[in-house]
């Protein structure tokens, strides 16, 4: 008899378990359909009289980023390769992963991974957002979803990996605005459903973009409290892609410019399409 009470209890846990997965798979291709609903049926061709008035180091961010005449997507689709570090800088703990990313912003992103047995997503939208991933896919071992804290700090995410893959979206508009830095620095502040982050873009003479930085919002430091703090990549092995030059080599993380960085995100990007890119 109580042999069968364990069995009924473990068969009910291990149902228990893959409902919860599902309905996290599930909301994940709901974000993912509901992101690419932001992209534009039609886009704006790109122009460099759109950047006229911005500071030079953004002008020849824009002018090597887009080519003249490209549809202006702001909706991207990025498979990549590489490396997650699972552990510190003093262990890093890096493991092989595979990851899709569907980025939109200022509106959010998605990003589905596996890295060996462990496998998950991050996701953020203007309604919540979530860090969850899974052991072997059953038992759940990180389960953040809809703490401000966390939709802030993803909502950095967003605006740091718009200036990586989704340059057209940092375009001046209504939300954005820009402003020097230096002579080949600039700083573009995103506003977004009362959310604010600023990213810092450095470019070369050429205007190839040589890293990004912003302030994110995040507990990742050895007091475990939100605070701002230093957060980015450095970004490289630019190729083009339907009108843009996009970099498909990043390394990225936590305290960037400090001693105690620490790139747990290494990436090699294989794909980028735009959605809905008919004209």
């Amino acid at each position: 008899m109580i042999w069968y009470l364990i069995i009924c209890i473990i068969l009910i846990a291990i149902a228990g378990l893959s409902i919860w997965r599902a309905l996290d798979k599930q909301a994940d291709k709901d974000i993912w359909a509901d992101l690419v609903a932001r992209a534009p049926q039609y886009a704006e061709l790109f122009d460099l009289s759109m950047v006229a008035n911005l500071p030079e180091p953004a002008q020849r961010y824009f002018a090597y980023s887009i080519a003249p005449g490209t549809p202006l997507w702001t909706v991207a689709e990025i498979a990549m390769t590489g490396q997650i570090g699972l552990g510190s800088k003093a262990s890093p703990k890096y493991r092989a992963m595979v990851g899709d990313e569907l980025l939109a912003p200022p509106w959010g992103f998605i990003w589905k991974v596996k890295a060996g047995c462990i496998s998950g997503s991050d996701a953020a939208t203007s309604e919540t957002s979530w860090t969850r991933f899974w052991l072997f896919g059953m038992i759940p071992i990180i389960h953040v979803q809809g703490d401000p804290d966390h939709q802030r700090s993803a909502f950095g995410r967003v605006v740091s990996e718009a200036a990586f893959w989704a340059p057209a979206s940092l375009l001046p508009r209504k939300n954005i605005c820009w402003e020097a830095i230096d002579e080949n620095s600039a700083r573009a502040i995103v506003t977004h459903d009362g959310l604010r982050q600023a990213v810092e873009i450095t470019v070369a003479a050429n205007g190839e973009p040589s890293h990004v930085l912003i302030q994110r919002w995040s507990n990742v430091n050895s007091d475990k409290q939100f605070r701002e703090q230093p957060f980015g990549g450095h970004i490289s092995n630019f190729r083009a892609f339907d009108g843009y030059r996009l970099p498909t080599h990043v390394e990225g993380g936590n305290h960037i410019g400090t001693q105690d960085y620490f790139p747990f995100f290494i990436a090699n990007v294989t794909s980028v399409r735009f959605p809905q890119k008919q004209v």
